[in-house]
């Protein structure tokens, strides 16, 4: 689905409702992808250790959900702005 048939099929009060469960829930979807990542991730570095290196498990590579949720502050517009001009930068943009 494109944002546009999005914000068509539901009002920004929802998608804000929906974006405040995620932060506190982890990633919405059929299927939780952060730990088919995460299991992913530690198979990888498992078969790329050293004889003396530790033993990864899925839940090294786990975001922690609630922390970042409490340890996020909201962002404001300025934030973004600055977010936007860095991107344009990188990506060799002029600002107009």
């Amino acid at each position: 689905m494109t944002v546009g048939e999005l914000l068509r099929r539901i009002d920004s009060r929802e998608l804000t409702a929906w974006a405040a469960y995620e932060r506190v829930a982890g990633p919405l979807g059929p299927e939780r992808l952060d730990i088919l990542a995460a299991i992913i991730a530690s198979t990888i570095a498992n078969a790329n250790r050293t004889k003396k290196g530790k033993a990864l498990k899925p839940a090294d590579f786990m975001p922690d959900w609630e922390k970042a949720s409490r340890s996020a502050r909201p962002q404001t517009e300025h934030d973004h702005l600055r977010l936007i001009r860095s991107l344009n930068r990188a990506f060799g943009g002029k600002e107009r």
